[in-house]
């Protein structure tokens, strides 16, 4: 007998939390954050991190649970959320995992997971070096030369998963997207995916950008920066929080910082998109309008009990 859980999905802004808080109390739920930047501690208002209400109305779990200096695999993110629906599915409750991370939330609901190649610092610091030399963009042609598959995958801005990906080619003796990558999952997942046409979705984004400005973004990074955690840390590269912090360091003005927040934000929607494909059948995709999550809870329910009945 195989355990059911919910995932719901879909990109940055639409309103996953809200709706994984109604169906969590509705379904005696729990929730797992598939973020990557949710973990961690002090990194609040940028990532639009759930409010204690929320997470005081429905137990939330893999939030806070790292500093920003802590470097997070793929592979541990996996292991800990499949712990943590373990843990809730013990307790007789439904694991609710909620994200836009597309590569996690596939790596935990497929069943994908990176090759398991230990680090390198030799490998690492010499296309650090590489980079630094000749630039991300010729970084990124290293990688199409050897493995076409990850570069098309990985954008060349991303210049820490573009060396992990060179690296991992070195260690295995060929391209690291070729290597097995698919484990079991032990369970079935109801795919809920959320979506708005992109005008709607941009404006709905940038009333967020504005609220997390008047919350107080710019003294939120400079609070990180403050104690310590530079610019060069995987968590300082989330989408506001490296543009911030080139505006503190001088280097841009708060409005450039903003647009550039901005634009950012609409080509991670485009990449999400990606991850999250509207022709993917095992995906229900609803709007967010009006009492829509009353609709959204019928067919939760319905799919619940199906797969309760299919699984004795």
């Amino acid at each position: 007998m195989m355990d059911t859980i919910v995932a719901v999905v879909g990109p940055t802004g639409v309103g996953k939390t809200d709706l994984a808080i109604v169906a969590g109390r509705e379904l005696g739920g729990e929730i797992v954050s598939v973020d990557s930047r949710l973990l961690y501690r002090g990194m609040d208002i940028g990532t639009a991190k759930p409010s204690p209400a929320q997470r005081t109305a429905v137990p939330h779990h893999l939030i806070d649970v790292a500093e920003p200096d802590e470097v997070w695999s793929l592979g541990r993110f996996r292991r800990s959320v499949l712990d943590g629906v373990q843990e809730i599915l013990r307790r007789q409750r439904v694991p609710i995992l909620v994200g836009g991370s597309g590569q996690y939330m596939t790596a935990v609901l497929d069943g994908w997971s990176p090759p398991a190649w230990p680090a390198d610092p030799g490998i690492r610091m010499k296309w650090a070096e590489y980079a630094s030399t000749h630039g991300a963009p010729a970084l990124h042609a290293q990688l199409s030369a050897v493995d076409p598959t990850a570069a098309q995958r990985i954008d060349a801005r991303n210049v820490r998963r573009v060396i992990r990906a060179l690296e991992v080619f070195e260690l295995s003796g060929g391209p690291g997207s070729r290597q097995p990558t698919r484990m079991d999952v032990p369970f079935e997942a109801i795919r809920i995916g959320l979506r708005l046409p992109r005008p709607e979705l941009y404006a709905r984004l940038d009333a967020r950008l504005e609220r997390m400005l008047a919350d107080g973004l710019v003294e939120e990074v400079r609070s990180l920066r403050a104690r310590g955690y530079g610019r060069d840390l995987p968590s300082m590269s989330a989408i506001g929080y490296r543009q911030i912090a080139a505006h503190l360091d001088g280097e841009i003005s708060l409005e450039q910082a903003v647009a550039q927040v901005r634009h950012a934000t609409r080509r991670f929607v485009r990449q999400q998109a990606n991850w999250f494909r509207a022709d993917d059948h095992r995906l229900s995709w609803f709007e967010p309008r009006p009492d829509y999550e009353a609709q959204v809870l019928a067919y939760l329910a319905s799919a619940l009990a199906t797969s309760r009945v299919s699984s004795r």
